[in-house]
């Protein structure tokens, strides 16, 4: 059995309070992960061309509001 398939069986068997409990560290876990990555994206300039094209858009004012 792989680490993930018992990780599964375990959340799986939880009580429903526990289950909520991790719901939330997994939430939390999960968000800090993906900051990270963003985080590492910018610093990689992996995010450049779409400001750049967001400021373009911009100072043309074809961008709209959201």
């Amino acid at each position: 059995m792989s680490a993930v398939e018992t990780i599964e069986n375990a959340v799986r068997n939880l009580p429903p309070a526990d289950l909520a409990l991790f719901r939330r560290w997994f939430e939390a876990f999960d968000a800090a992960a993906w900051d990270r990555q963003i985080e590492a994206d910018v610093l990689a300039g992996k995010l450049d061309a779409l400001a750049d094209e967001a400021l373009t858009e911009h100072r043309d004012g074809t961008s709209r509001e959201i």
